[in-house]
């Protein structure tokens, strides 16, 4: 397997041009936090995005792995992100244009069957054309980790609190299939994680759903280990070029240190795996 724990960039020309109408500010909570982002306008995919609004967030960590060093201010741009992991009837829909070659694990009876679950095993290239042929791309790895981690530093999506089975899906063991080893990317938005006091279940502060666990995420960037003691500290674009892609979020098969919103993995791009998916984002337009 040759996904490691490190990081990326992507030469990818941002998607513009795509409408974006009847979106409405984020309302703050306690703590600078986001209660609960507006669902914004759609790609040509029709799935939820969220709007996460431009301003400043604590990017790495102190006392993560050397390429999580050293945290870091960074300030985005306003962007729209995926509420969740693209699905496998989505995913579908963009395979039947002929365009692109299927993953080598693809199933199509579990695309039909339980299509609510993340689609998994496609290289970086396949997503970033799925991105692509929504009237998106892939969000930067900054912009992922924004949308994970909020504004208050916290160390997974819900907050400080380790993983729980009813709070992210991991640590799975062996492949079963997608229907018993993947949950529904809508799952655990109510009635998950009320004996741990998580109201919202395993949501991040903007209302991103699985951004730990689940599937492992590609994200635009080249990886780069030592990359945040150089970066711009506004709307980082990664490095230019590189070997491996990054990915984020950690997967169904992860330990909960790879959960963490500061932990950064990489692959080759053209590495496939039961273990990765992607969301998309896309630019607000002026």
């Amino acid at each position: 397997m040759r996904r490691q724990q490190t990081m990326l960039w992507t030469g990818i020309s941002l998607v513009t041009g795509v409408v974006c109408l009847g979106v409405a500010e984020p309302q703050p909570s306690t703590g600078g936090q986001v209660a609960s982002s507006a669902e914004a306008s759609r790609g040509l995919d029709g799935a939820p995005m969220v709007l996460i609004p431009a301003g400043p967030f604590t990017m790495g960590s102190h006392d993560g792995l050397p390429n999580e060093r050293p945290e870091h201010t960074v300030t985005l741009d306003a962007y729209y992100i995926d509420r969740y992991e693209v699905t496998l009837s989505l995913y579908r829909k963009f395979l039947e244009g002929g365009k692109h070659e299927s993953p080598p694990t693809w199933d199509d009876e579990a695309a039909t069957t339980v299509g609510d679950r993340p689609a998994i095993g496609m290289r970086w290239e396949s997503a970033a054309a799925y991105c692509q042929w929504a009237g998106k791309r892939l969000p930067t790895e900054a912009e992922w980790e924004k949308a994970a981690r909020g504004t208050d530093g916290r160390r997974y999506p819900w907050g400080d609190m380790q993983p729980f089975v009813d709070i992210a899906n991991y640590n799975r063991g062996m492949w079963v299939s997608e229907a018993i080893t993947l949950v529904a990317v809508t799952s655990g938005l109510e009635g998950m994680s009320v004996r741990h006091g998580l109201k919202e279940g395993g949501r991040s502060p903007f209302g991103v759903s699985h951004m730990a666990g689940n599937a492992a995420e590609w994200v635009a960037d080249w990886y780069e280990r030592d990359y945040y003691q150089k970066s711009p500290g506004r709307n980082p674009p990664g490095p230019a070029t590189g070997e491996k892609r990054v990915l984020r979020g950690g997967s169904w098969a992860d330990l909960p240190s790879a959960l963490r919103v500061t932990a950064r993995f990489s692959a080759e791009t053209d590495f496939e795996d039961r273990t990765i998916g992607f969301r998309c984002a896309m630019n607000v337009t002026k």
